[in-house]
């Protein structure tokens, strides 16, 4: 009776009791959890150097989840949701925004460089998505190469990075649909004698955000369906306003053309990479992919190219079309067309805008979603996020904790407020997916030995401190060049030693990145010297963001994980040992 009432349990998804949210041994009573934080340097010493595998993330984890996610996705499917998770969230909300006050026309120059990082990071998650197809993305990915304690200071990237990301694009949503109705775009918004920054309440993108999230709990095919249908309206926008934008164009726009000089196009670069984050959302959708292998890298590699030229020939053509000091932030395409006389135009791109942050804003409910999903089955949080509706085969309990964390950060903060610091945010998980490559090429734990080990480790210390050398001489020197005849070669000697005195212990098993080690370490400097672009308050604000992880990890977290990885063994040890044992019994 005991097991048929815990199996009934089991199938019913919407039970909310304390095993559902704290079940591991740590918080059974205030004692044990007293004897937990006594063992915390033992334990964190144990989550710092213990790895996880493919098989753990693939199979033992999922079953967190209870039901399975329906595979359901092709590639076809796959690159409409990498159009439709990033078209939209930056070359509408950002470009004027930077062009304006951070770049002018060199703006073009920013996507170029952003660009580049973004796809260098693109091959890394693609050869990560085809060998661990699992919901969890970069997070399990991390937990694999670099450990829990990396992971789990990711994960919390990947959830700040989702809820803000939402937020800052349910806002902008509002800005256009105020210009679609021939209204200033923070009409609609509730002002107050809040701070400044925070006084614009937003109850439109609270709305937004919730429409979203129902429809991508409803089915995972028909929110693909759906999508596709959406993008390829926006799509036919994205040409209305590139041809017509060339053909209203002035080259004088173009002069000044570094009015913010050589500074300016990396620190918009750091900024408008925003728009090429969504894609990350491609890779965790992983699991619910046909063929892995052979849809991820067409999914993701071609929607990211084609992204790239468009989103270079849109800003290019907003500075044409526009003077850089006349570009409306919050609503530049719109305001540009009624510029050159195009008022009509103006009602068609915020039209097309709001398509393209509608599937942003779609794509993300499923992405992050199922980040929060594999976070909840390492029970980083409770694990009651971690399932899966039997009916549905969608996260509903991952989807509502985003959701409703997002909308109650876009009812208050402003874009600027919240775009750099997503932008620093992103950089940071990109930049650790880089190192998780060379690590994942270079090391194999009971194969690698440990000179090998000591060596990968002190050239890729060698990158990573001639990366932020680099980074950090830029921002304090940025007219001279003395410093980066030290920094830039150390980063090509660190590179270097790897490739020719550490040899490879892993071969990708279908797709891998090609030029390894150097795309790898180029991607890492790169996102460094973009962290390093960024303003002094985006790295305050990610310090005390990062300070709040390490409070939960402490007294939560850690002891969570601890709990379940060692739970975990001792199964797998009891199962093995029975095994043993019938072996043993059979004639």
């Amino acid at each position: 009776m005991g097991d048929q009432a815990e199996e009934t349990q089991q199938r019913d998804y919407w039970r909310w009791n304390k095993q559902d949210f704290f079940p591991e041994e740590s918080f059974q009573s205030w004692a044990n959890y007293r004897s937990s934080l006594s063992q915390t340097c033992f334990r964190f010493k144990d989550r710092l150097i213990t790895r996880s595998d493919d098989a753990m993330e693939i199979t033992e984890l999922r079953k967190q989840s209870e039901n399975e996610m329906k595979r359901c996705l092709t590639w076809w499917d796959l690159t409409w949701f990498g159009f439709g998770s990033v078209i939209g969230a930056g070359i509408f909300v950002l470009t004027g925004q930077e062009a304006r006050q951070d770049v002018g026309p060199a703006i073009v120059l920013s996507y170029v460089v952003s660009g580049i990082s973004a796809m260098l990071s693109v091959f890394c998650y693609t050869e990560f998505a085809i060998e661990i197809p699992v919901a969890g993305g970069s997070f399990a990915y991390l937990r694999v190469e670099l450990g829990d304690f990396a992971a789990f200071i990711t994960a919390g990237n990947i959830l700040l990075e989702s809820i803000v990301g939402s937020a800052a694009v349910a806002r902008s949503w509002t800005s256009y649909f105020a210009t679609l109705l021939n209204r200033h775009p923070d009409s609609l918004r509730i002002h107050t004698n809040l701070t400044t920054g925070y006084n614009l309440l937003d109850p439109i993108a609270v709305a937004v955000l919730a429409i979203s999230a129902t429809i991508a709990i409803i089915s995972t095919r028909k929110t693909s369906l759906l999508n596709w249908i959406a993008t390829a309206l926006n799509f036919a926008v994205i040409i209305f306003v590139i041809i017509l934008g060339f053909v209203h164009a002035e080259k004088s726009n173009l002069t000044p053309f570094l009015p913010f000089g050589v500074e300016g196009i990396f620190r918009g670069a750091a900024i408008v990479y925003f728009a090429y984050g969504g894609f990350d959302n491609i890779a965790t959708m992983a699991e619910e992919t046909k063929n892995p292998s052979k849809d991820i890298p067409l999914g993701l590699l071609g929607s990211m190219s084609l992204i790239t030229v468009i989103y270079c020939l849109m800003a290019l053509s907003l500075t044409m079309m526009q003077k850089y000091t006349k570009i409306d932030p919050n609503a530049a395409y719109s305001i540009a067309f009624q510029s050159v006389g195009m008022k009509w135009a103006k009602y068609l791109v915020a039209l097309g805008a709001l398509k393209g942050m509608t599937t942003v804003l779609l794509v993300g409910a499923l992405g992050q979603a199922r980040y929060t999903t594999h976070i909840a089955r390492a029970h980083m949080i409770p694990p009651w996020f971690a399932l899966v509706h039997p009916k549905t085969g969608t996260p509903i309990n991952a989807t509502l904790l985003i959701t409703i964390s997002s909308a109650l950060i876009g009812f208050f903060s402003g874009l600027d407020e919240l775009s750099s610091l997503l932008s620093i945010s992103t950089l940071f998980i990109f930049m650790m997916m880089a190192i998780a490559l060379l690590v994942r090429r270079y090391y194999v734990r009971e194969i690698t030995e440990k000179h090998n080990l000591l060596k990968l480790i002190f050239f890729l210390l060698i990158i990573v401190a001639s990366s932020m050398g680099t980074s950090a001489y830029w921002g304090l020197s940025p007219g001279n060049w003395v410093g980066y005849t030290i920094t830039v070669p150390l980063w090509f000697m660190g590179t270097l030693g790897i490739s020719l005195f550490v040899p490879q212990q892993r071969a990708p098993k279908f797709w891998g990145v090609p030029l390894v080690p150097w795309l790898p370490s180029l991607s890492i400097a790169i996102n460094i010297f973009l962290m390093g672009s960024l303003r002094v308050d985006a790295f305050i604000r990610f310090g005390v963001c990062t300070v709040v992880m390490l409070i939960y990890y402490v007294f939560f977290g850690l002891h969570a994980t601890y709990d379940m990885a060692h739970q975990q063994t001792k199964t797998q040890t009891l199962k093995a040992a029975n095994e043993d044992g019938l072996e043993k019994a059979m004639p």
